[in-house]
């Protein structure tokens, strides 16, 4: 997470959204200097701000995650910086498994794909949480206008066009093309719920939202159980820190 007492901002981090390009920017040119974590969430943010910061400007980004999946099947392909031989950072289980998968099988995204999702729980990530109570969110797929829209709002004149960083090799620029015809229908119903909830259309040939009945129900559920175990667990972190 990025802050600037000057600017009057807060930047939260999404994973797979360009944040470490964005993060390094707001720190080398917008007076911005690292608070909490890397991906820390903005109520983490809230629970320790005073009165003048809860008031900050406050952004983020979003990222389809038909995308998103894409290119998290090609930084387990390609080992993206060594993260996932040698797992450091924020680098799960899930993730050492799912790379060796790869690595042991030689799966193409299909295959990738229909192992990753082959549970029937919808797609979602923490953006659930508070990204609708953000002042504003940008878009991946237009990020370099976003980013200078939000700074903008800030009262910021940009310095320059926000670099490239951090990018994903080996892919093709249209995701879509990765999901092959047999996969769709389930493509659709992983995803749909979170494409549907953040104003995203499917793919061309892909029909149209709204997702199926038992996604769209299955990612209410799953949501509001991913908030109680949540807020459950940061209420034991907190009475441990009192404790201590």
């Amino acid at each position: 997470m990025i802050i600037s007492h000057k600017y009057k901002y807060v930047f939260v981090e999404l994973p797979h959204t360009g944040t470490t390009a964005i993060s390094a920017e707001l720190r080398e040119l917008y007076d911005g200097s690292k608070i909490l974590r890397k991906h820390a969430r903005y109520s983490e943010f809230l629970r320790t701000a005073s009165a003048a910061e809860r008031e900050y400007f406050a952004f983020s980004c979003i990222r389809n995650p038909l995308d998103v999946a894409v290119s998290v099947y090609f930084r387990y392909k390609t080992d993206h910086r060594g993260r996932y031989s040698e797992p450091r950072g924020v680098v799960t289980r899930s993730d050492v498994e799912l790379y060796r998968f790869i690595q042991r099988t030689g799966a193409d995204f299909s295959t990738f794909f229909r192992h990753a999702y082959r549970r029937p729980i919808p797609y979602d990530n923490f953006s659930r949480e508070a990204h609708r109570q953000l002042t504003f969110v940008m878009r991946f797929e237009h990020l370099q206008d976003d980013f200078a829209e939000a700074l903008g709002l800030i009262g910021i004149e940009p310095q320059r066009p926000l670099p490239v960083v951090n990018s994903t090799s080996g892919r093709r620029s249209d995701f879509a093309s990765y999901y092959a015809p047999d996969v769709v229908a389930r493509a659709r119903w992983i995803f749909g719920p979170f494409m549907e909830r953040w104003g995203y259309d499917l793919p061309p040939g892909w029909g149209s939202l709204p997702a199926p009945l038992t996604a769209r129900v299955a990612f209410r559920v799953v949501g509001a159980i991913r908030r109680t175990l949540g807020n459950q667990l940061r209420g034991i972190t907190h009475r441990r820190a009192r404790s201590s």
